[in-house]
């Protein structure tokens, strides 16, 4: 996926995305259509501050009735947000609640359970009581609509394309994976195994409900595979990630298998991630931009002004995004210098898999691999972290000062780390990363000084309640089993 801006004197390889084109290969559902085709029932579905998929199942008609009402909506709990286990995190408590709105739009049938079809919605206030809008602080899906809402605003449309990282395994405990085969190997996918037909049955369930699936292959840890959907814009791409999920579990377990998005499960392989291909465009009422020519004569020079102005701004505020890209302690064992995770330094690089930031794609029709990103992470608030972070380069026309690193960061002395502009590392623990969400005056204008104040109270009482799990011989397990709701 890629911004078509200066693709005049070169050839592009592969499928070259515009959001027009995406945009007219959209699959639009209707309730209607859905309900003649056998649905009986709607998922209305969401993802809270845990990352957990929550949902409400209800019979279509009473959906139908539902949507005449002048404000439709279910009542959730306001404690759901920050529901630990049975106990509610410090800033929650049992009183109070909201109105889940369902958006139409968001509408996809789900392959992986006949009859029901998903609905995506957004958080809001029951009453205004002297609010100006029902929007409420915490909703992570009206947190990236807002992001989105800013950048159209100031003239820049995004395409995000995920890559879904996933673990299939015969058993918990012990955990015993489906293979031991290599990297892309056939020895994965042998004809009539339950991991092949699971992985066919995902892709065909996916694809009847509008998400388009580019491919899917072997990782290189044991049981280990990925699928690769095609970009969306952010709100849509999002909710594909949620789906997708969904698809997965359900489908897995059918055959009788666990599928986990454990960041890292296996020591001495690599671990599974999320990784975000996300592509910058100008749109027709994008003000023109200027900045000076960058003195570097790599592919930075090919970079548009708003490429590079993002990709700017993303490297200096990844560390303090972590978070919320990297919200649990396994995340901090996947990415690690020298295993193909990113790494640990804020750099960028073409076709670079030691870089936090990709550059792939051929001159002038770029896109951008985000690496620090997994499936523990909840996909609206990733995205909305990572695009209202680039956001702040591009409204304030910031250059690219951090220089292309064609080797791994972690390999270059410190002298020269400095020299190319590589001066942030990434926090190397839930810990660090809390303390630099905490601190980060840009975190707090993405999301606001409530949401993040909430935010970090419900990640800390996550770890306290997975310690409930540990004994003195089994940290280990204690985190399998945290993770095994991921």
């Amino acid at each position: 996926m890629s911004s078509a801006e200066g693709l005049q004197g070169i050839e592009p390889y592969g499928q070259i995305f515009t959001p027009e084109l995406v945009t007219q290969s959209t699959t639009t559902f209707t309730l209607p259509n859905l309900a003649k085709k056998g649905a009986r029932f709607v998922r209305l579905t969401w993802v809270d501050l845990t990352n957990i998929i929550r949902c409400r199942v209800i019979p279509i008609r009473a959906f139908e009735k539902l949507l005449l009402s002048k404000r439709p909506g279910v009542g959730i709990a306001k404690a759901g947000f920050g529901l630990v286990g049975v106990a509610c995190a410090p800033g929650f408590d049992s009183t109070g609640e909201y109105l889940y709105v369902p958006d139409l739009l968001s509408i996809r049938p789900c392959g992986y359970t006949d009859g029901h079809i998903s609905i995506m919605g957004h958080f809001m206030e029951k009453l205004l009581e002297g609010r100006s809008s029902y929007q409420t602080a915490l909703c992570p899906r009206t947190k990236l609509s807002n992001v989105v809402n800013d950048a159209r605003a100031a003239g820049v449309a995004f395409l995000i394309g995920i890559e879904t990282e996933f673990i299939l395994l015969k058993s918990t405990d012990p955990v015993v994976p489906v293979h031991t085969a290599p990297w892309s190997t056939t020895a994965a996918l042998k004809n009539g195994a339950p991991e092949t037909q699971c992985l066919e049955e995902i892709v065909e369930s996916l694809e009847a409900a509008g998400i388009e699936v580019l491919m899917y292959h072997a990782e290189a840890a044991p049981g280990q595979y990925e699928i690769v959907t095609a970009p969306l814009p952010p709100l849509e791409a999002a909710d594909a990630v949620v789906h997708t999920r969904e698809t997965i579990y359900a489908t897995a377990a059918k055959y009788g298998l666990r599928a986990t998005l454990a960041p890292r499960l296996f020591a001495e392989s690599c671990g599974s991630a999320a990784h975000a291909h996300i592509s910058v465009h100008r749109t027709a009422e994008a003000p023109t931009r200027t900045l000076p020519a960058h003195p570097d004569t790599n592919h930075s020079t090919t970079l548009t002004p708003l490429e590079r102005s993002f990709l700017q701004a993303l490297l200096m505020h990844l560390p303090s995004i972590a978070a919320v890209t990297l919200p649990t302690r396994p995340s901090y064992g996947r990415v690690q210098d020298g295993v193909w995770s990113g790494g640990t330094y804020a750099s960028w690089g073409t076709e670079n898999r030691e870089a936090l930031v990709r550059l792939s794609g051929p001159p002038g029709a770029h896109h951008f691999e985000v690496r620090s990103h997994d499936g523990t992470a909840n996909p609206y608030l990733a995205l909305a972290a990572i695009l209202g972070a680039g956001m702040k380069g591009i409204q304030e026309s910031v250059e690219l000062s951090v220089q292309e690193c064609v080797v791994p960061a972690a390999s270059l002395s410190e002298e020269e780390r400095r020299r190319r502009g590589v001066n942030r590392r990434m926090p190397l623990s839930l810990e660090e990363a809390r303390g630099k969400m905490r601190e980060s005056a840009v975190v707090k204008e993405i999301f606001g000084e409530e949401f993040v104040s909430k935010y970090l109270s419900v990640n800390e009482s996550i770890v306290k309640f997975m310690e409930k799990w540990m004994t003195a011989d089994s940290e280990a397990k204690a985190e399998h089993n945290l993770i095994s709701t991921f």
